[in-house]
């Protein structure tokens, strides 16, 4: 018997999505419950959605992301309730604009089951390969008259795998070197390979490229602390889940602890400064500001006495503890000693020492607001690729691009998320209008509106597109529309009670208490309740934050022409000039918001496009 070995060395899909981390992970998930065949494309599919760094999800402003992936039908939120083992709501004692869950994954079991959501999900197939190509049909073939067109990627060894769109969600391992003192490894992450071949590929077809640093603190055997010299920090009871549709967490939960670093610590590291990478030359890449290596906290900031360290556990069933707040790229005896310098950690063995990866990025300005890329039609960028630092920023980027390179291929219009609409919104428009020269962090601080983009209304927020893009079903959507009419419903009885209405915008009131008398209100559901409270309580500041967003949608809905000659635009400064010719606004809102572009350089814009009529008065 003879096999028949096919002579053509391809195959086809609607999507192909590169890489396998979180933002390749939702991608990927997003395109195929959109009904489009997808191949998912990793260099090792046993590390699919691995926790490189810190084992947690959420925290200020992530949070917030985490629970708008879910309103749109994403995954992470769902593994984080499945695997978590201490949740804990930050910023309680503050206002709910800045409330945000977080929660420790048992490590392990997060990567099962985000590897089980993709094996399981229909219309989606994993394959491990080495991409090292991407495939693009040159402008003049294409018959558009827009830019070339991506039409699918080569692996290593020549096999072509075609498609109408592709998502490279690449994360650090575009040329990916790890450092740990004077020692330096070609990787993305400790144990794995790196691309070589892709970041001159994609250099070669126009695009502009940069070079950022990220990092990790050791780990220690949990065995080997002295828990006695450290402060507990329980989480949660009860533990509030990420998702809408998780109803309780069904996992033991563990305690975190906290201790800090002593002058033994610092001496240690500054009588070593002269190894460490960061500081020697040898990295060349950008850190991140909001999360900066030990060495970095002792260097720039000499007068504070110490730095808070976090002890993190890893999961159920391993004793490895994750030390958070000291990343390093110090050499290993060094790590050792500040280690051991730190309360509770004088006896702990280090089963992994820190180390930091250099990587490829190219700067976001080169993408629409729908995460495609404006060099090369039907290519989309997500995650560490586009300049971000953290899962979070990554899963919504990952869901935002696989959704809109689904629509793509229908020809349908993309879905772009206001900055009044979702923190997924400020973080898109932040990198595609401004761009970034470090790893981009997303704070509650970006969001103008961050009292409208609470984590608790998420689902209120965002629930609709995820319906409408068939991303959650028909009967989340009607709990959804329920919870609503209760909501509208409670509001409407509420301020028909005007002593109640009065109440309830007093500090520290009790719902339970207040609304004692009207059966209506008390019986209504935690969640429903918490949300009629908050807008009862916060009611003039939302609305002053409506009227805002009503203002700022007047620039942000008048469009800016794909073609528009800003050269021929007399006035416009040289720097003005040249930051609207390299990000091509697609508004004039989004033109207000490019560092170095003034009002005046605005309203040059909409004299320009009124006098073309291309811009209605």
């Amino acid at each position: 018997m003879s096999l028949t070995i096919p002579d053509d060395r391809h195959e086809r899909y609607d999507v192909i999505v590169v890489g396998a981390g979180h933002a390749g992970c939702e991608a990927a998930l997003a395109a195929a419950r959109m009904g489009r065949s997808t191949l998912l494309l990793t260099l090792n599919l046993d590390t699919l959605a691995q926790m490189s760094c810190n084992p947690s999800i959420g925290g200020q402003a992530k949070g917030q992301i985490v629970r708008e992936i879910d309103a749109l039908g994403g995954e992470m939120a769902r593994a984080i309730d499945r695997s978590g083992i201490h949740f804990r709501m930050l910023n309680t004692r503050k206002g709910p604009a800045v409330q945000a869950p977080r929660a420790q994954a048992d490590k392990s079991r997060y990567q099962r089951l985000m590897k089980r959501a993709c094996e399981a999900q229909p219309g989606l197939a994993l394959r491990q390969e080495l991409i090292e190509d991407v495939i693009v049909e040159a402008p003049d073939a294409s018959g558009d008259g827009r830019a070339a067109r991506c039409r699918g990627v080569i692996a290593r060894g020549g096999r072509r795998y075609l498609a109408d769109a592709v998502v490279l969600t690449t994360g650090t391992f575009l040329r990916g070197l790890l450092h740990t003192g004077e020692s330096q490894v070609a990787g993305g992450r400790a144990g794995e390979g790196r691309a070589e071949r892709l970041s001159a590929r994609l250099e070669e077809l126009g695009f502009r490229l940069g070079r950022m640093k990220t990092g990790t603190p050791p780990r220690v055997n949990g065995e080997t602390i002295d828990y006695e010299r450290c402060v507990r920090q329980p989480g949660d009871d009860p533990p509030r889940p990420f998702s809408f549709e998780t109803e309780r967490i069904e996992l033991p939960q563990l305690d975190c602890w906290l201790t800090w670093t002593t002058e033994a610590t610092h001496e240690a590291i500054r009588a070593s400064i002269g190894r460490s990478p960061l500081f020697s030359g040898v990295i060349e890449g950008v850190g991140p500001r909001y999360c900066p290596s030990i060495e970095d906290k002792v260097v720039k900031f000499p007068h504070h006495e110490r730095h808070q360290v976090f002890i993190e556990p890893e999961g159920l069933e391993t004793l490895e503890c994750y030390v958070n707040g000291i990343s390093t790229s110090m050499p290993a005896d060094v790590q050792l000693a500040i280690v051991r310098s730190i309360p509770g950690l004088e006896r702990a063995d280090v089963m992994r020492f820190g180390y930091a990866v250099e990587y490829d990025y190219f700067p976001p300005t080169q993408l629409h607001p729908s995460l495609e890329t404006k060099p090369v039609t039907g290519l989309f960028f997500a995650g560490q690729i586009n300049g971000t630092t953290g899962y979070e920023e990554a899963a919504g980027q990952g869901l935002l691009a696989g959704i809109n390179a689904a629509l793509a291929i229908a020809s349908e219009p993309p879905l772009v998320l206001g900055r009044d609409e979702a923190y997924l919104g400020v973080l898109i428009d932040d990198l595609v209008t401004q761009g970034t020269e470090e790893p981009y962090r997303m704070f509650s601080s970006r969001a103008e509106y961050r009292l409208l983009l609470r984590h608790d209304n998420a689902d209120r927020r965002l629930g609709p597109h995820g319906h409408r893009l068939g991303l959650i079903s028909a009967e989340r959507f009607a709990r959804l529309q329920d919870k609503e009419g209760r909501i509208e419903s409670a509001l409407a009885t509420v301020r028909a009670r005007p002593a109640i209405e009065k109440a309830l915008r007093r500090p520290r009131t009790d719902w339970e208490e207040t609304v004692a008398g009207v059966p209506e209100l008390l019986a209504l559901p935690e969640e429903p309740a918490r949300q009629v409270h908050i807008e009862v309580r916060y009611g003039g500041y939302i609305a002053r934050s409506l009227r805002e967003v009503a203002r700022f949608r007047r620039l942000e809905d008048r469009p800016i022409p794909a073609g528009t000659d800003f050269r021929s635009m007399t006035g416009l400064r040289a720097e003005s000039l040249e930051k609207l010719e390299r990000v091509r606004p697609a508004t004039l809102g989004q033109a207000s918001r490019i560092s170095g572009v003034s009002p005046a350089d605005v309203s040059i814009v909409m004299v320009h496009l009124k006098r073309l009529g291309e811009l209605a008065p």
